[in-house]
Formats: C-alpha cells, sequence, structure tokens
C-alpha cells in the first residue's frame, strides 16, 4: 500500500476518534452545543437537537472508522468522501445562511477537518487507482 494511503488511515482513524468524542458530548451535555458550534442562536439548540447531532456525528465516526480499516474498498471510500462533504455543507449553511453558528473555533475546526479531508481523500483517488491496475511482471 502506498505511503499516502497509510498516513489518510492514520488521519481518517485519528478524525474518527475525535468525532466519537464529540458525538459522546452531545449525549452528556447539549450546552456543549451552544456554547461552541450554534453560537449564533444559542436558543434554537434544545436535548433532542443534541442527540440527532450526536447521532449523526457518530455515524460519521463509524464510517471513517469502517474506511481506515478497509481504505481498499471504494464503495466505502466514496460514502466517507461524502461524510466530510455532507458536514462541510452542514457547517458552511449554517454560518452563511442559516445564521445559527458563528466563525468560531468551534466551528472553524470542522471546517477544516473537512476541507482538509476532502481534498486528501480525492487526492487519494489516484492512490486507489493505481493499486487497482495489476502490475504485470516482466518476461524475459
Amino acid at each position: 500500500m502506498s505511503r499516502f494511503l497509510n498516513v489518510l488511515r492514520s488521519w481518517l482513524f485519528m478524525v474518527s476518534i475525535i468525532t466519537l468524542g464529540n458525538s459522546l458530548q452531545c449525549f452528556r451535555d447539549h450546552a456543549f452545543l451552544y456554547e461552541k458550534l450554534y453560537t449564533g442562536k444559542p436558543d434554537l439548540v434544545n436535548g433532542l437537537h443534541a442527540r440527532t447531532f450526536g447521532i449523526w456525528t457518530l455515524l460519521s465516526s463509524v464510517v471513517r472508522f469502517l474506511c481506515a480499516t478497509d481504505i481498499r474498498n471504494k464503495p466505502l471510500y466514496h460514502i466517507t468522501l461524502w461524510t466530510f462533504l455532507l458536514a462541510l455543507g452542514h457547517f458552511l449553511s449554517e454560518l452563511f445562511i442559516y445564521r445559527t453558528a458563528t466563525l468560531t473555533i468551534g466551528v472553524l475546526a470542522p471546517l477544516i477537518v473537512a476541507s482538509f479531508s476532502i481534498l486528501a481523500m480525492l487526492a487519494g483517488f489516484s492512490y486507489l487507482e493505481e493499486e487497482s491496475v495489476p502490475r504485470h511482471k516482466k518476461r524475459n
């Protein structure tokens, strides 16, 4: 396996652990969401919203972990890429369309992680393609 894919696997594993922690935080105390993420309209955040966000984040964590475990699985790779695209879209829309979030470190962090992950996963496609092309041994 290429070095790039090994680094990407490590990155996905680390991000899955971080998102697992964020998910657990949502179940523990919904104040996490209005103090760190939805600071633009904190009155809209309640326990139900936090648990829904927690489940969504937990699902993303599981998908990312599975992709880190089996990075050559192309359908899983595509789904993992979509978790980052959806996260980026969600946070950008909350920031610029709905204005429930403000540009704080709590919003910047997932925007940076999602953006970097999207770029890395798009670059990783070429490494997946290289490995799927069979290499023929030289004949004498």
